[in-house]
Order: C-alpha cells, then structure tokens, then sequence
C-alpha cells in the first residue's frame, strides 16, 4: 500500500506538472449560466451589473474528489444619463441605446483536485463593438484580455510517500502564477458565437520557484455556441455546443452538447451530453434580479460506482434599472 501510494502520487504530478493533459483549469457544467468565467469578451455583454457564485463538487463521497468554488462580478461602463428601458429584469433590456463600449469584471477562485491546489483571480477588460441589429437588439462584437494570478499549492500533508522520491521533491511546494486569458465573441438577439484560450504564456510568469525543473502550464482553447429558436410567445428551444481542447490538439477534444427549453424567459430545464464523460440534467429559475441554476453530472465512466455524482449550483443577481450618471465614464 505503501509504494501505491507513492506511484499514486508520482501519477498525479506528471500529470499536473508534466506535459500530459490533466484538468489544469476549473470545469463547469452551467457554461451558459456565467460565460465569463470562460470567456474574457462576455464581461458587460448584456449591459447590467452581475454578481455571480458557483459552487462544483465533482465525484461527491470520493476522497480528494474536485471542487471549485468561484465568486465573480461584471460590469458595462455606461455613458451618462444611461436609463435601462425595463423597469425590471424580468423584462428584455431591448434598447440600450446609451451603452458604453468598456466592460469590466473579475473574479476569485479556490480550486481542489487532489493534492492541487490553486486559489486566485482574474481580471477582465473587454471592449464592445456594436455592429448593427437584429430584432431592435444590437449585435455585439467584443473582445477580452484577462489578467490571472494564482496560488499553486501542492499540499502533503497526511500523504504517504517515498521521502526520497526524485519526482516530488523536484518541485516547490508553493509558487504563484501568472498569466493572461484572451475571448473574442459575436452575440444578436438569436445567436451567440465565443472562442477563448487561457494561459498565453503558459505559466512560464512564476514566482516563489526555486526548483531548476522546467515546469509550465498547458493552453487551453474553448468554443462556445448557441442559436435560440422560438415556438410562440412563452416558450423556446436553445441548443448549444462547448467544446474543448489543449495544446494536445486531438488528444484532449471534448465537447458539451446542450440542449435548454424556456418557459416566458422565468424557468428553463435542459440536458448536456459531455463526450465520454457524463449526461448532465439541469433546472434553473429566475425571480426578478434573482438567478438560480442547478446542474447534476450523472457519469458514465466506471468511477461511477464510487462517488454520488457531480452537483454544480449557480446563484446571481442582476442590477440595473435605475439611473447610471458617471461623470468620468464620457472617456470611453
């Protein structure tokens, strides 16, 4: 059991350290819920202010099982005199005529997987571009650029190992990275289109590391799409794809296929099939600015028989009715 343990360790850092593919990123199911957290570019997309947490357990009752919890914020930086044309966000926002074209969010983030550990933030600037309209609503383009910086954390603690084992006791327990994400993504009334990558210099920007052992992160590349079709005046149908990849091009593609029903824009339910992985049932609701959402990884692999499922819940609220008046806001 001893030198298991030991093997079960060496495993795990090849895969986190090495140039193997390992899940080097947060995962989230509710990708439509928040997609800031994935794509730089969707910071102040829809014109209000958002705040947003979500929670994700993955593999509930499995020992040193994934998790991730993550509080996010998002803005548009509005001109003056910027009035929101609904009186509640119950209501479509179908003219917001006097957007700015600055979006600004961040967010912080403590994520586990295993003896991993990486707690940190990111920091968004994203820049809009109207390019006309579909259905009154205007078609956005936009870019985003993200700053991120984390704490990784090797955590042995209660750990049995080799003491003297090469691979371990190689790397610094503790290092702080950073790094910068980019999104570029086009949204109208019916559709929306995003791709992103995270770690552009590949986690090369470290801090606190004294080991001489080249270590670096893997880039990742996301996208994300989605057209609405609607059947009368209270319901439609959104199908949507999510599809993932590494700098192992074809030996880490993944993809989300999503299909959501909504019900006069108040409650939705919907189904995703991550490939080779799990099939992913969801509800969601919102109450006026209240937002909740709640997703269940049921997985198809033969981990299956030792956990109780994966649960993903996300709570946010949305502001922006009243009057926004910001003077210094006329720069952008």
């Amino acid at each position: 059991m001893r030198h298991l343990k030991s093997i079960l360790a060496t495993v795990i850092l090849i895969f986190f350290f090495g140039s193997g593919y390992s899940q080097q990123v947060p995962m989230y199911s509710q990708y439509i819920m928040n997609g800031f957290l994935i794509n730089p570019s969707f910071a102040g997309r829809d014109g209000y202010t958002t705040v947003n947490l979500t929670v994700r357990e993955q593999w509930v009752g499995m020992a040193g099982a994934p998790s991730t919890y993550a509080a996010s914020f998002q803005t548009r930086l509005l001109k003056n005199s910027y009035i929101s044309k609904s009186t509640s966000v119950r209501k479509k926002l179908v003219k917001p005529t006097k957007g700015g074209k600055v979006g600004l969010g961040g967010y912080i983030f403590n994520d586990n997987n295993g003896i991993m550990r990486r707690t940190g933030f990111q920091a968004t600037y994203a820049y809009h571009i109207s390019m006309g309209r579909t259905q009154g609503i205007p078609n956005n383009l936009a870019f985003g650029l993200a700053l991120t910086g984390y704490q990784y954390f090797v955590n042995t603690e209660g750990l049995i190992y080799e003491p003297n084992d090469p691979l371990i006791n190689s790397y610094d327990r503790s290092v702080f990275v950073t790094d910068f994400n980019f999104g570029a993504s086009f949204t109208t009334a019916k559709y929306y289109a995003g791709f992103a990558m995270t770690n552009l210099l590949r986690g090369n920007l470290i801090f606190g590391d004294t080991s001489s052992v080249n270590r670096n992160e893997l880039g990742h590349f996301f996208l994300t799409g989605g057209i609405k079709f609607p059947i009368n005046d209270e319901w439609q149908v959104e199908p949507s794809g999510f599809i993932k990849s590494s700098d192992m091009l074809f030996k880490s593609v993944q993809m989300d296929i999503t299909g959501r029903v909504y019900y006069k824009d108040d409650y939705w339910a919907g189904i995703s099939y991550r490939t080779g992985d799990a099939i992913i049932p969801m509800i969601g609701l919102k109450y006026d600015r209240f937002y909740f959402a709640y997703a269940m990884d049921l997985t198809l692999t033969d981990i299956r028989s030792a956990t109780y499922g994966t649960h993903e819940i996300s709570l946010a609220v949305k502001f922006g009715e009243s009057a926004r008046r910001y003077r210094w806001i006329n720069a952008y």
